[in-house]
């Protein structure tokens, strides 16, 4: 009998025991998995005439805005042009030159000074389209440059988007706000890019160039002079230096250095009359770029009227720049450049 009840007494603790182990067996938690979070940043947009980042993207949301800059002696000091994005140097009536300076990514608030359009600004800016600022012009002009896709806004309709400045003087003091010209508003939003750029560490094709001159009609000859500590090519002018000093400061103290320099060979024809000459920049000729201290020589060439310009290599591959700002100077063919390597 005792041993009957230590049977079965024994066999309630298993029983028990056993329950008890599957209960605890069911309701233990399984092995947490590892998981791996990643985090995607969004792109900083990167602004189209300048191929840098532009972190605000405002580049992407406002239109290009070409405005007709004096370069004259008497225009000293430039306002501007170093925020510019791309500058078009072109020799205009009685051999002097002027500046098309485009902005997109920079807005600074004064630029000038503003001076009249010629017919070559005409095929400068129908691929940009956008906004042309200018104080006037003759009426060949005005008809030429009103064939073109964009805004167009004189002085007489700018209102305080230009302004005099009183201790300048005329035609000399007329300047611009880009704040105030972008409001005009122009399509298309945001401008085609221009050129191909360089990845960054990319190796620079071309032979090595410490300077350029470029030979525009004096006293316009441009010296370019590489400047590893800019990262830039400085502007002054030989003419000029026992002047104004040797480079070229702008109103705001800032030395005008491009990353890029493009030496555009191209036909001057002469229209009715001496002042109705411009750049034919239609057909093709030979490029020189100069950019990260090396020379790179190759063409241009253009399709339509509405198409960008392409710069190729050799082998007819796009030459790519250093991002940055450009200065394309629109050189007559045949005049021969200094460059020292």
């Amino acid at each position: 009998m005792r041993n009957s009840v230590r049977y079965a007494l024994a066999l309630a603790v298993i029983v028990i025991g056993i329950g008890i182990y599957a209960v605890t067996k069911k309701s233990s938690p399984k092995a947490a998995t590892p998981t791996t979070t990643t985090t995607t940043h969004p792109a900083v947009p990167i602004a189209p005439l300048t191929g840098l980042p532009d972190p605000g993207g405002a580049a992407l949301t406002r239109p290009a805005l070409t405005v007709k800059i004096e370069n004259d002696t008497n225009a000293l000091p430039q306002f501007g042009i170093d925020q510019a994005d791309v500058v078009y140097e072109e020799i205009v009536n009685g051999g002097i030159t002027r500046l098309a300076a485009v902005f997109n990514q920079n807005a600074p608030a004064k630029i000038g000074p503003i001076r009249s359009v010629r017919p070559t600004d005409t095929q400068i800016v129908w691929p940009l389209g956008g906004i042309f600022a200018f104080s006037g012009g003759a009426p060949y002009a005005i008809n030429s440059i009103s064939t073109a896709p964009v805004k167009l806004v004189d002085e007489s309709s700018a209102g305080a988007a230009m302004f005099r400045d009183p201790n300048r003087v005329a035609p000399y003091n007329l300047y611009g706000n880009t704040s105030a010209l972008f409001a005009f508003g122009g399509k298309p939003t945001p401008p085609p890019h221009l050129f191909t750029y360089r990845p960054a560490n990319a190796v620079v094709p071309g032979v090595v160039a410490t300077s350029v001159f470029v030979p525009l009609p004096p006293p316009y000859g441009e010296l370019w002079t590489w400047s590893a500590t800019l990262h830039g090519w400085v502007r002054s002018r030989p003419s000029l230096i026992k002047y104004y000093g040797l480079h070229d400061i702008t109103g705001t103290g800032a030395v005008e250095a491009p990353k890029n320099v493009i030496v555009q060979y191209v036909n001057y024809v002469n229209g009715v009359g001496t002042f109705t000459s411009y750049a034919d920049l239609q057909s093709g000729g030979v490029a020189d770029v100069f950019t990260a201290g090396h020379e790179i020589t190759g063409t241009w060439k253009r399709a339509s009227k509405s198409s960008v310009i392409q710069y190729l290599d050799a082998k007819g591959n796009p030459i790519a720049l250093t991002p940055g700002q450009t200065w394309v100077e629109l050189l007559n063919d045949g005049a021969p450049l200094t460059v020292t390597h």
